[in-house]
């Protein structure tokens, strides 16, 4: 049995009611919300370890809802939608979502997402230092925070995850494969969309000029390299 809080966002009530016996089963502590603005309430009521997202809703919608709870919160986020196109999927994890689901799916398949949300990497990965500086930026592992030179620099779990990975290998060509498989869990490896956000948004969090990076590197046909310096 595992444990953690969810909650389930969906505006369709048949859903919630599956979802919060599926995951109840499974020894989840299960709280639903209709609409964006009760999901948003309830996150500001309560925590939770992981949030269950849907796309399609009235009112405040999924996207504008996952921006939001991302911009306060590093809740882990799971988005669920219909559709399957990539630019979709590109469009959620840019949102702040770290995983995205497609309707219909089976309960194994969204049970090993929320495994997979949840999972912290294991300490093989850890960097040998407790700091790190590059440039102006700071990265404290035991603390898991990032300081810039004037201010705390908000990572997301899945974002200082990925990180850490890089960082305890450095100078190395990492293929796509290893780092989702690293970060996200065994079930992952062609997810390649996933690293070119993730890593993006990175690049603007700690890289002096985004757009040349200096410390994550593309490797072109491979995966990425982290330089120190």
């Amino acid at each position: 049995m595992t444990t953690g809080r969810i909650l389930v966002v969906d505006d369709e009530p048949q859903i919630r009611r599956v979802l919060r016996a599926t995951l109840s089963a499974q020894g989840y502590e299960v709280q639903d919300a209709r609409t964006g603005e009760d999901a948003l309430n309830s996150i500001r009521a309560s925590r939770f370890d992981l949030v269950l997202l849907d796309m399609s809703m009235p009112g405040m919608g999924g996207l504008e809802t996952c921006r939001t709870i991302r911009a306060t919160s590093e809740v882990a986020i799971i988005v669920l939608t219909v559709h399957d196109a990539e630019q979709d999927k590109v469009a959620s994890l840019d949102a702040g979502a770290d995983d995205y689901i497609t309707k219909p799916f089976s309960t194994p398949e969204l049970l090993a997402r929320i495994r997979a949300a949840l999972r912290r990497q294991p300490a093989t990965s850890e960097p040998s230092a407790e700091n790190l500086r590059l440039g102006e930026v700071e990265i404290n592992f035991a603390a898991r925070r990032v300081i810039g030179k004037d201010r705390e620099i908000r990572l997301t779990p899945k974002e200082f995850d990925l990180l850490q990975y890089f960082v305890a290998n450095p100078n190395v060509a990492i293929p796509h494969g290893r780092l989702l498989q690293a970060v996200w869990g065994p079930d992952y490896g062609n997810e390649v969309e996933y690293l070119r956000v993730f890593v993006n948004q990175l690049r603007k969090k700690i890289e002096p000029d985004p757009s040349h990076p200096r410390y994550l590197l593309t490797e072109p046909w491979v995966g990425y390299r982290f330089a120190p310096g």
